[in-house]
Parts: C-alpha cells; sequence; structure tokens
C-alpha cells in the first residue's frame, strides 16, 4: 500500500504543478454554479435542498473526467516514461491503482470546493444534512467511476485526443443507458431481464436515487464494482502492451 501511496502522491503533486489543473477546478466550479443556479433554478425552487445542484453532476462528470483522464496513459505512452515506470519495483496494479487514487483525489478536491454551496443552502433554511451527505458520497463515487471508464480508454492509445473522445464516448452510453432513447434499442427484440440489466448499468440512474437520499448498499456495491471492472481492464490493456 506505501507504494501505491507513494505513486498518487508523486502524481497528485504532478496535477497541482501545471496551470491546466487549476482551469480544471475553475471551469469545474463555474460550471456547477452555473447550473445550478442558472439553468437548475435554485432560487425559484425556493427549497432548502441541493437537488438543483445533484442534479447535473452526472453531466458535469461525463463531460469534464475524460480531459482528466485521458493524460493518465496516453501521456506515459507519448512521452515513453511508461516503460520507465514498468522497470520500477512495482506491479502493474499498483501503478494503475496509484494513478487512479492522484486522479480521483483530484477530482474530490474540486467536489470539495462546491462546499459553499451546503452552507448557502444551510443559512437560507433548514435542510436535511443527511441527504445533502448522501449525495456528496455518491458524487464521490460516480466521480470516481466515470474516471475509471477515461483511466482505461487512455491506456488503449497514446494519443490523448483519441482518448479524450473514446472516453466521453463510453461515458456518454454509460450516463444515458437507463434513458428511453437506450432502452428502446433493445426493447424491440432482447428479453425483458437484459433491458433490466442495461437500464441498471446507467451511472445517473443509480445516483439519482442517492442524492433524493436513499443510499442502500447494492448502489454503493455497483460503483465500486464498475471502478474494479474497469480498473482490472486497464491493467490488461497495459500487461498486454507491455507483453508484445
Amino acid at each position: 500500500m506505501s507504494v501505491v501511496m507513494h505513486i498518487a502522491r508523486r502524481e497528485l503533486r504532478g496535477y497541482f504543478a501545471t496551470p491546466v489543473a487549476w482551469v480544471f477546478l475553475v471551469i469545474f466550479l463555474a460550471l456547477a454554479g452555473i447550473l445550478t443556479f442558472n439553468q437548475g433554478g435554485f432560487f425559484e425552487l425556493n427549497s432548502a435542498d441541493l437537488s438543483a445542484f445533484f442534479k447535473y453532476h452526472p453531466w458535469l462528470y461525463m463531460l469534464l473526467v475524460p480531459a482528466i483522464s485521458m493524460r493518465l496513459w496516453a501521456e506515459e505512452r507519448s512521452s515513453g516514461t511508461i516503460e520507465l515506470l514498468m522497470t520500477l519495483p512495482v506491479t502493474m496494479q499498483q501503478a494503475v491503482f496509484g494513478k487512479f487514487l492522484a486522479a480521483w483525489l483530484f477530482l474530490l478536491a474540486a467536489l470539495v470546493g462546491t462546499l459553499p454551496m451546503w452552507l448557502t443552502v444551510s443559512y437560507l433554511g433548514e435542510p436535511d444534512h443527511g441527504v445533502i451527505l448522501a449525495g456528496y458520497l455518491g458524487s464521490a463515487l460516480m466521480a470516481g467511476a466515470y474516471l475509471s471508464v477515461g483511466a482505461a480508454f487512455s491506456a488503449l492509445t497514446r494519443n490523448q485526443v483519441v482518448a479524450f473522445v473514446l472516453s466521453l464516448m463510453a461515458s456518454l452510453l454509460i450516463t444515458l443507458a437507463g434513458w428511453p432513447v437506450v432502452l428502446d434499442a433493445f426493447s424491440g427484440w432482447a428479453p425483458d431481464a437484459l433491458v433490466e440489466t442495461v437500464a441498471s448499468l446507467s451511472f445517473m440512474t443509480r445516483f439519482e436515487a442517492i442524492a433524493q437520499g436513499v443510499f442502500e448498499l447494492r448502489d454503493l456495491v455497483f460503483f465500486l464494482l464498475s471502478m474494479a471492472f474497469w480498473l482490472f481492464l486497464n491493467a490488461a490493456i497495459l500487461q498486454r502492451r507491455k507483453a508484445n
């Protein structure tokens, strides 16, 4: 575990050493505020909760997380530093999880930057803090799930733009998996069990339940298993590249 933490600390320092990280934080916070107060109609709802805030988190992560994940492995491959990393006394799993953990902590730092939203709604009324806390925990898990998807696609190519596009497309499909636009493509020929399975894979559907305060164990397990699956795929892709 110490090896993983060493990799994570090294990567995390690298994030904040570049202006790109600060630009991302500003964009994330600005979009979160605009979507909450303008599109979400925070004040018009006249309700002491953060439903207007959490409503847009899946879309925020779907659009912005690929910009973070695209560099995880594509940059290492294009610069040639991945060969140096593979010569170090670390396993592939440790390297994958260490880099993922650093990026996830960076996303959590961006999420922490939105805490004034919580303070604002607390000042204006008497919100259910348990529901808001559940929303933040669900958002953190969903951010990690989107990140793990992007990390796997970043390992596929040395081109960061290609990694971004592939991750964005995959994230869009996962986000909309529970929507009629996707389910209608299966309902005509697939059995109901398959349609229900596809619907259950939607990050948005899972998160919406958590944001309403319904934090069930199955949703927690879903996001953790999603991260585990995509990180396993990430390691398998890199291991195959190494073998070749």
